[in-house]
């Protein structure tokens, strides 16, 4: 059996998604409903709707900030190039997220094996100014990058091939501008949606594909927070926890390019989110055509009330 084999950890992961599953009122919509995808697969496709698909990449930091104008102005332009690589039939969305750190995030990566002699104790003291600096640096924060993409497609398999070789493609130009980049699986894209649910939670992600067929559980009874509640347009309550939503809508002459940067630098739990569609050319060229149009006809009305003015004088 597989029981046998899990730990304490795990059989109380299982058995919290079963007596959630379990108390769910089947009349009324529950958490696992409100979860806006259908199907993740352990490659990392999601289905997202019947025949729309996506992948996840997560990406590094590239350090723009520090380096000179004319390497800002080669970053910026080799970031304009990697953005026009998306066509019109591609979507994608940037996430960027400031999220509490749980207690076994990142501590167990920071630890400096024993080797058994006289230096033991130095690397021990070592260790815990590591795993110090890391909880003060970022204020107990873990910052993490992502880029999703999607298309629609009839089916898995036809979606497979085409997001595998859009992956390859975004991986080639994330290396060309010199940023460290890597696939997510399937755990891993659910893993990240679990930490946004549980913004309360001390405990880590725990989910193994296995469990799903001998409990009868989805993915979603892993990851699902306790409830969702939606008051109003913009306050929203997971389990216990409050928060809220804005989109921002800038009408400015001019940006700065540390708008983004200042907005992460807050000290508090943050996700910002950028939706992108690419626009086809001829509709783009069409759309511009028309706007010009537009403006030259209200230029026209603007001046038709003084010249009949001055005409009357």
């Amino acid at each position: 059996m597989l029981a046998k084999n899990l730990s304490r950890a795990d059989k109380k992961a299982i058995d919290t998604a079963i007596r959630k599953a379990k108390k769910e009122d089947k009349n009324k919509k529950s958490a696992q409903d409100s979860i806006p995808f259908l199907q993740m697969f352990r490659d990392g496709i999601c289905r997202v709707t019947e025949n729309y698909y996506s992948k996840t990449i997560q990406f590094q930091d590239i350090n723009y900030q520090l380096n000179q104008n004319e390497d800002k102005t080669a970053i910026f332009d080799g970031w304009s190039d990697f953005l026009n690589y998306f066509d019109s039939s591609v979507n994608f969305e940037l996430s960027f997220m400031n999220l509490s750190a749980k207690d076994d995030s990142f501590a167990h990566q920071l630890v400096i094996p024993q080797q058994g002699d006289d230096f033991d104790e130095i690397r021990e003291e070592y260790t815990e100014m590591l795993q110090n600096q890391l909880a003060r640096g970022n204020n107990g924060l873990v910052k993490t990058k992502y880029l999703t993409f999607a298309i629609e497609a009839d089916n898995i398999k036809t979606a497979k091939p085409r997001l595998e070789r859009i992956e390859i493609d975004v991986l080639n130009n994330f290396k060309k501008l010199g940023v460290s980049a890597s696939p997510m699986g399937g755990t891993e894209r659910l893993k990240v949606m679990y930490d946004m649910f549980h913004l309360d939670a001390t405990t880590s992600f725990r989910f193994d594909w296995r469990w799903l067929p001998e409990s009868g559980l989805s993915v979603k009874d892993f990851i699902a927070p306790s409830s969702f509640e939606f008051r109003n347009g913009y306050a929203f309550k997971i389990g216990n926890k409050c928060g809220s939503a804005y989109f921002l809508q800038i009408l400015a002459p001019e940006l700065s390019d540390r708008m983004l940067a200042d907005f992460l630098d807050m000290q508090s739990t943050i996700i910002v989110s950028m939706h992108i569609q690419s626009v086809d050319q001829i509709k783009a060229i069409k759309t511009i055509k028309r706007k010009i149009t537009d403006l030259d006809k209200m230029k026209i009305e603007e001046v038709r009330p003084d010249r009949a003015l001055c005409e009357a004088v």
